[in-house]
């Protein structure tokens, strides 16, 4: 009688096991859908921001993000099976997924972190240089279009201010027809708007665009890392709760 009641006890506990793990595996895919959808959104709606910084470790963070989400949902399935399978070798595989993708993330988490410390410097070294030297230049004109989208959707004008835009070599040069500054600086876009630098005609924005770029990014950082923080943490859960299992499951089969 006892050793049936062992039995039976041993039996729910698997079971419920079961259900646990099934439950965190269906919230660790949504979050791989969710950790993927970041990183896409970064690369695909922010790639005009991206050719205008420097280092190429923001788009790196982007990049890890989505082979995690994607990695993060293949192993759900592979989860899925493990669970319904009962077999110690596919939660075994499934463990090592796991590990996998956590560390990675917290790969992606450095660099995120490593960048955001440097992020106020490499954009005041970089941006300036970038409108002054490479603006509406031949062969260029990916920057210049990233430039234009900037100042536009910041609504500002310069790196700093719009005199940064006096030390350009395109406004220097005979191809700016007189501009002061380029036309993109306008609140109101017309062609050759830009010969006025009258505050009612262009954006006057303390601290120019460094300061809208900078915000942008950090915040973009964060959202990037608190995605990334949570489905860590469901993943330390799921490791807990596959280590249970497949100890259960060895217990049982003697």
């Amino acid at each position: 009688m006892s050793h049936f009641n062992k039995t039976e006890q041993d039996d729910w506990m698997t079971v419920y096991l079961k259900y646990l793990l099934f439950v965190f595996n269906f919230f660790f895919w949504v979050g791989g859908a969710a950790v993927m959808a970041v990183g896409i959104w970064t690369l695909v709606e922010k790639s005009d921001y991206l050719n205008i910084l420097a280092s190429s470790t923001f788009a790196v963070s982007a990049c890890i993000l989505i082979f995690a989400g994607g990695l993060v949902m293949i192993t759900g399935f592979l989860g899925f099976c493990a669970i319904i399978r009962e077999q110690r070798s596919c939660l075994s595989a499934y463990f090592s997924m796991l590990l996998l993708i956590f560390l990675i993330e917290l790969v992606a988490g450095v660099l995120a972190y490593v960048y955001y410390q440097r992020l106020s410097q490499v954009l005041k070294q970089h941006l300036t240089r970038t409108l002054t030297e490479n603006y509406a230049l031949p062969g260029k004109t990916h920057i210049t279009h990233s430039v234009d989208r900037l100042q536009q959707d910041f609504k500002c004008c310069g790196s700093n201010s719009s005199d940064d835009w006096q030390h350009s070599i395109y406004i220097l040069s005979v191809e700016s027809s007189g501009r002061v500054v380029p036309d993109s600086c306008c609140k109101t876009v017309t062609f050759k708007c830009g010969k006025r630098d009258h505050p009612s005609n262009i954006y006057k924005v303390e601290g120019g665009c460094i300061t809208k770029l900078e915000q942008f990014l950090a915040d973009h950082l964060l959202i990037m890392g608190a995605v990334g923080i949570g489905v860590a943490c469901l993943q330390s859960c799921g490791m807990i709760f596959t280590c249970c299992l497949h100890r259960r499951i060895k217990m049982n089969s003697y």
